[in-house]
């Protein structure tokens, strides 16, 4: 098991309180990938997951010596994460949000299979995409409760605390977050009958500069193993008709570059904020 996939330990917490910057970066490298995921998942973009991350690992590292131990500390760390992400306002679909009626009539606008030599890959970046934006749809809270419950497979009990809701409030607006994509997957997404057609659609997302040849940015991003986004997480009930499409999408790790610049900006900045109180 590599230090992405180990629980996080008391041994590790303490070096980071005794303010040991290995021991932070060391941390931010387990927290990363699953931050990243749900980050992505609830902004919509990369560029915006990228931002908010660090953030969140940043705070993580700050408010780390306030935790009492009230609830898991992997629990903790989602709720700082949520109540950071769900509260967005800078992220590109937080300053022009989107509705499942206006998505609808967007997918509906023009399909024309694509001539281009390239258009599987391109189609396949436009899916991931498409599956992201999608989720775009539901509001901030509901969409949270969806990822969690579908993507991250917390149990409702778990996922209550983190949302600070009651497991019996927590699955029932699960199940309306599910039955609202199913009925618009049903209606508008191939992908939910075991087809895609986001081969028609390349040609018109280019030209509206929502996909871009040159730079396909999820089809750049590392593949992280699965269990990351729950590994810290209980498993969820079983997930319903037409969901399983989201429960298929990969992980994500961001790029080792990153993955690198982020831990040393984020310990770098938690030790000068140290430094200075």
């Amino acid at each position: 098991m590599d230090k992405q996939t180990q629980p996080l330990s008391p041994a590790l917490i303490e070096e980071v309180l005794a303010h040991k910057p290995q021991a932070a970066a060391e941390l931010v490298q387990q927290l990363q990938t699953p931050v990243f995921n749900l980050a992505l998942r609830m902004l919509g973009s990369v560029a915006d997951a990228e931002d908010a991350t660090q953030e969140i690992l940043l705070l993580v590292l700050e408010k780390l010596p306030g935790f009492r131990g009230e609830s898991a500390l992997t629990t903790w760390v989602y709720r700082l994460a949520v109540n950071r992400l769900i509260d967005e306002k800078r992220s590109m679909f937080a300053t022009h949000p989107l509705s499942f009626e206006a998505y609808a009539q967007d997918i509906q606008a023009f399909q024309k299979e694509s001539q281009r030599e390239d258009k599987l890959i391109l189609a396949r970046e436009l899916k991931l995409s498409c599956t992201n934006v999608m989720l775009q749809c539901l509001k901030p809270q509901d969409r949270c409760i969806f990822i969690l419950g579908t993507m991250f497979k917390a149990d409702s009990r778990q996922a209550a605390e983190i949302l600070n809701l009651t497991p019996e409030a927590y699955r029932q607006r699960l199940s309306r977050a599910r039955r609202k994509m199913a009925d618009f997957m049903s209606q508008y997404c191939y992908l939910a009958s075991g087809g895609c057609r986001c081969t028609c659609r390349i040609d018109f997302a280019i030209g509206t500069r929502r996909l871009d040849p040159d730079n396909l940015e999820y089809s750049k991003l590392p593949i992280a193993e699965p269990q990351v986004l729950h590994q810290h997480l209980e498993a969820m009930e079983k997930i319903e008709e037409h969901m399983t499409v989201f429960d298929t999408l990969s992980a994500y790790a961001l790029p080792e570059e990153k993955q690198r610049t982020l831990q040393d900006v984020v310990a770098s900045v938690w030790m000068e904020k140290v430094c200075q109180n």
